[in-house]
């Protein structure tokens, strides 16, 4: 789940900096695509391997058909490393995507206010593909964070295993939403099929 978080926000920056650079990209070079790769799965070790040390643990979740952090312990330790999960993987990697796309839409209208005509339909089209992209990932990962939050920190028993299957399901198949939405939402890919 935050290999997907943390790719997904690599991606924005990346595509920010890829549509804004005024020079032609060299396909050919794979050093800043392999950078990107080896950061966002070294950030999701660094996130992950602590509760093999101690920082809180790993245990079944919700239903107890996946396993996942332990968000039913109530100690310190364990709502500390909840917090961090919130905020470092879930709240930065959500203001990168809102800050690269955001700005993209911004160079995009930039560039559309000096061409009129297809540049209007462009900055429209890209504008839905933002909106419809972070709305997915909001949709995806914000009940998952609700639950786990409220499991930490509210009343025992108050997220029953069946209220957190669904959250769990949205949250892991996230991954298959933003390929689906590039598809559909961009002419380019959508006029070879």
């Amino acid at each position: 789940g935050i290999i997907s978080l943390i790719s997904l926000a690599v991606l924005s920056y990346e595509r920010y900096c890829t549509m804004t650079r005024r020079a032609e990209p060299d396909t050919t070079d794979y050093r800043k695509t392999w950078a990107g790769i080896i950061l966002s799965w070294a950030y999701s070790l660094l996130w992950t391997v602590p509760p093999l040390f101690g920082w809180s643990s790993y245990g079944p979740e919700g239903s107890g058909i996946t396993c996942s952090v332990n968000w039913h312990a109530k100690d310190a330790n364990n709502a500390s490393y909840i917090i961090c999960l919130f905020i470092f993987c879930l709240v930065i990697p959500f203001a990168i995507i809102v800050y690269s796309y955001g700005k993209l839409l911004c160079a995009v209208r930039q560039v559309s206010s000096i061409h009129t005509g297809p540049g209007r339909s462009r900055e429209q089209r890209i504008l839905v593909m933002v909106v419809v992209m972070v709305m997915c990932f909001l949709l995806c990962w914000l009940p998952y964070a609700a639950v786990a939050l409220i499991a930490t920190f509210g009343e025992p028993g108050l997220i029953t295993p069946a209220a957190s299957i669904i959250p769990a399901i949205l949250a892991k198949s996230s991954t298959v939403y933003n390929p689906i939405i590039y598809v559909f939402l961009n002419k380019q890919v959508s006029e070879m099929y």
